[in-house]
């Protein structure tokens, strides 16, 4: 129940992130204590430009899925100025034909003053997207789903900016799905990504500039990777 806007799409993603120093190929000791040929970043989108338009690519990953959705929820921290942006981006898109999506998000600890609780924004309620960045363990998104479910309202859909397809576990006991795999399967609900493995590699086979790479990436995914 994964799924991935168009090819161009993915694609132009890839480079953006690239141009933006959030995706870099080496050698990287990830949360996981793997060493990673290469790591994206998206916490380096961190300028007004960038993340508006990181803000786009994910509006149009989301219309492309087709998913159904009323509003999007940002997990705190890092879904927060994600989910924000998103909404900005989906309000300016022309396939929204003037539809104003609203959003909301949590705070990590609730507030006893004012309006008081953990959730800041519009009101939780029909088909919620949860915005995140990527999926590692899962945490944010169960956590997120609780916070729907409590709402009354629907989890409907997560959307990622990369799906790393990658198997978790140690060496000798991987598990057989990804993190990714794991919440759709859980959960019931669609995984959408703007751009996964598959689209890195893409670029490195098209790309001669980074082709050196294309080897230590392809060996991590027959590695860890999944179909």
């Amino acid at each position: 129940m994964a799924a991935t806007p168009s090819s161009a799409t993915s694609a132009d993603f890839v480079r953006f992130a690239l141009d933006e120093g959030v995706l870099r190929f080496g050698s990287f000791k990830v949360k996981s204590g793997r060493i990673s040929p290469y790591f994206f970043n998206a916490g380096l989108f961190n300028g007004g430009r960038s993340v508006g338009r990181l803000a786009q690519f994910y509006a149009q990953a989301l219309l492309d899925s087709d998913v159904g959705f009323d509003m999007l929820f940002g997990p705190a921290y890092k879904g927060i100025p994600l989910a924000t942006a998103a909404a900005v981006a989906l309000a300016g898109h022309p396939g929204m034909q003037g539809r104003d999506v609203p959003f909301a998000f949590n705070r990590k600890e609730a507030k006893d003053h004012g309006e008081g609780g953990t959730l800041v924004g519009a009101p939780l309620a029909g088909r919620v997207v949860i915005i995140d960045d990527v999926i590692t363990a899962g945490t944010s998104v169960r956590e997120s789903v609780e916070i729907i479910r409590a709402a009354g309202a629907q989890p409907a859909a997560v959307l990622i900016a990369l799906d790393r397809m990658e198997r978790a576990g140690p060496d000798d006991a991987l598990s057989p799905h990804s993190a990714v795999q794991d919440v759709a399967r859980t959960y019931g609900m669609p995984v959408v990504s703007i751009a996964n493995l598959n689209d890195i590699l893409g670029l490195l086979q098209q790309d001669a500039q980074f082709a050196e790479n294309r080897d230590a990436v392809l060996a991590y995914r027959a590695k860890y990777g999944v179909a």
